[in-house]
């Protein structure tokens, strides 16, 4: 199996977990991430600078209905087992987040559970987060169906089967003072006015109490992600958004995971341009808010 640095990995929306010891970088196929798709991969390293891969650990099965939009797997171990949080798409349905479970990091990774997002809405890229116990999915009610651009959350069961009860709106990308609304919407999306979008959430507690969300949205330069904070410090909010982005232009998609030694780091892809992307990694820094060093 070859091994690669980062900066030879070309992939979209990176999640890393650590589990044993081991680093596990899992992403959006970038060749595939636009058109028909069929599977995921994840990479292996013991000391994040060199990794081994790709491992193909889904592939779509034959008949399986989903083609297209194989985008943002996050894998997280929940209860004994590792359960794969994505984005699945077909001609025939609007894009929606289901679960893939497996018994290993590396796969192989099998449908599991419903759609927990609902039928009707165009909903992308979920992320976990567990609050008193109990697991929540947060996820982007995308722009086809609201211009606004929502961030949405909604319980789940406790195996991760299905959605355990109704939708909450957490915010919208309009009301953060560094987004803009997308200069390419109606050619490339056909929508008229103002249209934002929301991507890429990551939900953590800070060491100091504190309830983040890091997000993607457009900025005044590119593809950028901001940083909103639960003022109540519980995922209902409010949300606070912070008016400058954390990562200002050409990157985004990121997320925020706790390094072996107890530090905090933030990975993302950049740049943000088609078949280029690299995951990128950077220290952060808690102390008088969240910056990147």
């Amino acid at each position: 199996m070859q091994t690669r640095k980062t900066n030879e990995i070309n992939l979209r929306d990176p999640y890393v977990l650590i589990h044993e010891g081991r680093y596990y970088l899992y992403g959006t196929r970038s060749e595939t991430c636009w058109g028909e798709a069929d599977g995921f991969d994840c990479y292996v390293s013991q000391d994040r600078e060199n990794w081994e891969g790709p491992y193909e650990i889904f592939h779509r099965p034959e008949q399986y209905w989903a083609d297209r939009a194989y985008w943002a797997p996050e894998c997280v171990y929940w209860q004994g087992f590792f359960y794969l949080i994505t984005t699945l798409g077909a001609a025939d349905r609007k894009k929606g987040i289901y679960v893939l479970r497996a018994d290993a990091p590396t796969g192989p990774f099998t449908p599991w559970g419903e759609r927990l997002t609902p039928e009707d809405w165009s909903c992308i890229d979920g992320t976990l987060f567990v609050e008193d116990g109990r697991p929540y999915l947060i996820f982007s009610h995308s722009f086809e169906d609201d211009p606004r651009g929502d961030m949405c959350m909604v319980a789940l069961t406790e195996d991760l089967r299905a959605a355990a009860d109704d939708v909450v709106t957490l915010f919208s990308a309009a009301e953060a003072p560094w987004a803009r609304p997308v200069p390419f919407a109606k050619q490339e999306f056909g929508m008229d006015g103002d249209v934002y979008f929301t991507d890429g959430p990551c939900v953590m507690r800070l060491p100091n109490g504190k309830l983040i969300m890091t997000w993607s949205s457009w900025s005044e330069q590119a593809y950028a992600v901001g940083v909103a904070e639960s003022a109540s410090g519980k995922l209902t909010g409010p949300w606070v958004q912070r008016a400058e982005p954390l990562y200002p232009a050409n990157g985004g998609h990121g997320m925020l995971f706790t390094e072996k030694d107890g530090s905090l780091w933030f990975t993302l892809h950049s740049p943000n341009d088609k078949y280029l992307e690299r995951p990128v990694f950077y220290p952060v820094e808690t102390e008088g808010g969240l910056r990147l060093k």
